[in-house]
C-alpha cells in the first residue's frame, strides 16, 4: 500500500498531465473562454474532494454539487472514457 504523501504526489502527478492536454487542445483548437474556465473550476473540485478523501473527511459541499448538475447528456467519448474506467 502507498502513503497519503506518495498517493498525494500521483494525484497532483495525474492532474498536472490533464491540465497539460487540456492546455494543448486549447492551443490547437478555438475553445470558448468560459469552457476553459469552468473546466479548470471542475477538475480543481475533483482534485480537492480526492485529496480530502485521502484524509477521510468528506465535506458537505460533495453532496450540494451533486445536487446542482444539470441534467444533460454526455458527449460520446466521455460515455466511452467512463466505461473503460468502470470496466478496469
Amino acid at each position: 500500500m502507498i502513503s497519503k504523501a506518495e498517493a498525494r504526489a500521483l494525484i497532483d502527478d495525474l492532474f498536472e498531465e490533464e491540465a497539460l492536454v487540456i492546455g494543448g487542445l486549447v492551443a490547437i483548437q478555438e475553445v470558448d473562454d468560459d469552457l476553459v474556465w469552468r473546466l479548470v473550476k471542475s477538475l480543481e473540485a475533483i482534485r480537492g474532494r480526492a485529496l480530502r478523501r485521502l484524509d477521510d473527511e468528506p465535506s458537505l459541499d460533495d453532496a450540494e454539487q451533486q445536487h446542482q448538475r444539470p441534467s444533460v447528456k454526455p458527449h460520446p467519448a466521455i460515455s466511452d472514457f467512463l466505461r473503460s474506467l468502470r470496466r478496469d
